[in-house]
């Protein structure tokens, strides 16, 4: 005669005792398709009718205290387990983030950030518009008339011509910005315009898309000399050196009369350069007066308002500031580029913070 409590007892100790491991090799000895339960269930064929009912019952209801007892205990050890792990791995999330597990700030990113705070201590606000453009705000508007040789320097992409002709563009630059400002907006206007351009050119020096930054004042006082005072302001902050010789060339822009570009002193020597004083100069930005025109196109009367507008490349003077060789791996998604070049999260640009940290 079979001792099922015997058996009973012996495994519901075996199960007690198993770990998540060990419960498993249990379950196969006892229930699996080679297990002490399951040979038992055979052998039930070679007894008579009534022994067999007899035994079956037994049998099934040793088999289900078994299967119980397993499923209680995987229970509770998948249970222990999580447990442990909620307390090995917990994190207190009141802490502050560590700035070494979140990344880096990208190059293009802090540099925005730092043209931004230095602007906004001038009382200059964010103006942002479409990356996608029609030709009067991209062209027109900004005194660029239908056949106008400058509209060929810009190397602009296209998009499919409409059913009336007229295309849209990407934007080649992002004076649209301006244009959209002035005419929804009445003087006196101070605003800086950071976003993305497009144009068909790819080198070490150019891609084919790249970042810009412009600002525009319109007001009934603004001269030339506040905009050379608000960009020599500039370039001392952002480069971080006390004196840094700025000049104005005189230049052309059909959105700006007088026009210039801006140099700044630097030193090539032994083949490194050095933002300051020094026998070079170094063009960083073209800026001028707005074009009579370019208020009247906007719905600003320009014998009431006048004032000036500027623009430079963001990656132009993240290379400058950074010592960065080549603008097209600003692009490249490179981690060990990031990780050398990019910057500690957290750390806000401010004036009296410090700019790049």
């Amino acid at each position: 005669m079979i001792d099922l409590d015997r058996i009973r007892s012996e495994a519901l100790a075996d199960i007690a005792a198993a770990d998540l491991e060990g419960l498993e090799t249990t379950r196969v000895a006892l229930l699996g398709k080679k297990g002490a339960i399951t040979a038992l269930m055979r052998s039930l064929g070679d007894m008579g009718p009534e022994e067999r009912r007899n035994a079956g019952l037994a049998l099934n209801a040793l088999k289900d205290v078994i299967s119980t007892a397993l499923d209680q205990r995987k229970a509770r050890l998948d249970a222990e387990r999580l447990d442990q792990r909620l307390a090995r791995e917990r994190v207190d999330v009141t802490q502050p983030a560590r700035p070494d597990r979140v990344g880096r700030i990208h190059p293009i990113s802090q540099t925005i950030d730092e043209v931004v705070a230095i602007f906004g201590q001038m009382g200059f606000a964010v103006a942002e518009g479409p990356d996608i453009e029609d030709d009067f705000h991209n062209f027109t508007a900004l005194n660029f008339p239908p056949g106008h040789p400058a509209r060929l320097m810009h190397d602009t992409f296209f998009l499919p011509e409409k059913s009336d002709g007229s295309r849209f563009l990407l934007r080649t630059h992002t004076s649209p910005v301006q244009v959209r400002t002035m005419r929804k907006q009445a003087p006196p206007i101070r605003v800086i315009i950071p976003g993305r351009t497009y144009r068909c050119d790819s080198d070490m020096t150019h891609t084919p898309m790249f970042h810009q930054v412009e600002g525009l004042v319109i007001d009934k006082t603004t001269t030339m000399g506040h905009l050379k005072g608000c960009l020599i302001e500039f370039v001392k902050t952002y480069f971080e050196v006390d004196e840094v010789p700025v000049r104005f060339r005189p230049s052309f822009f059909p959105f700006t009369e007088p026009s210039a570009e801006v140099d700044i002193g630097c030193s090539r020597a032994g083949g490194e350069l050095k933002i300051g004083a020094g026998a070079d100069w170094l063009e960083i930005l073209g800026c001028g007066m707005v074009h009579p025109n370019v208020l009247r196109n906007c719905g600003i009367d320009p014998d009431e308002y006048q004032g000036f507008a500027f623009g430079m490349g963001i990656e132009r003077i993240a290379m400058l500031k950074y010592g960065i060789p080549d603008l097209r791996t600003f692009f490249e998604s490179d981690l060990r580029w990031l990780h050398h070049y990019g910057f500690v999260p957290l750390d806000v640009p401010t004036l009296s913070g410090g700019l790049a940290r």
